[in-house]
């Protein structure tokens, strides 16, 4: 069993856009990923680190990778299953084929095949939920961008 990075604060002053939602480099692996969940404030940081451990859980052979300021999940460094970004009031997780998951997460979008989990401050996580849909999106075709 691999033992678990911390995650650390920053240790530079990261620019925190709207949200809080922190402007880090693009970048592949784990390294700017941790840096994202670091930079996040308060209880987003724990929330963060937390998806970002279920996911690793879930999805072993996970990919990395921060584009348009979000940490990106996939399998092949190309194709992306799942999103996380950031807003004033919540977590915001993106399945990008999410309509083919069930149940549906709750959240519509504009693209069909997307579908969204807004996670808040002092709502509880249903992990078994989440981790059911993780599996399941890594299972799918990745969204390439």
């Amino acid at each position: 069993m691999t033992a678990k990075k911390p995650v650390r604060k920053a240790t530079k002053k990261v620019k925190l856009l709207s949200g809080g939602n922190p402007q880090i480099a693009k970048g592949y692996g784990d390294e700017p990923v941790q840096a994202y969940i670091g930079a996040l404030p308060e209880w987003k940081r724990d929330l963060a680190a937390r998806l970002d451990a279920l996911i690793v859980r879930s999805v072993p052979s996970v990919r990395k990778a921060v584009k348009w300021n979000s940490p990106l999940y996939g399998l092949d460094g190309k194709s992306w299953f799942l999103g996380l970004h950031v807003f004033t009031k919540y977590v915001k997780v993106a399945f990008f084929r999410g309509s083919s998951l069930r149940p549906l997460p709750p959240g519509e979008s504009k693209s069909p095949d997307t579908r969204y989990l807004d996670l808040r401050e002092d709502e509880p996580l249903d992990e078994a939920q989440l981790v059911a849909w993780v599996k399941q999106a890594a299972a799918l075709p990745g969204w390439v961008m």
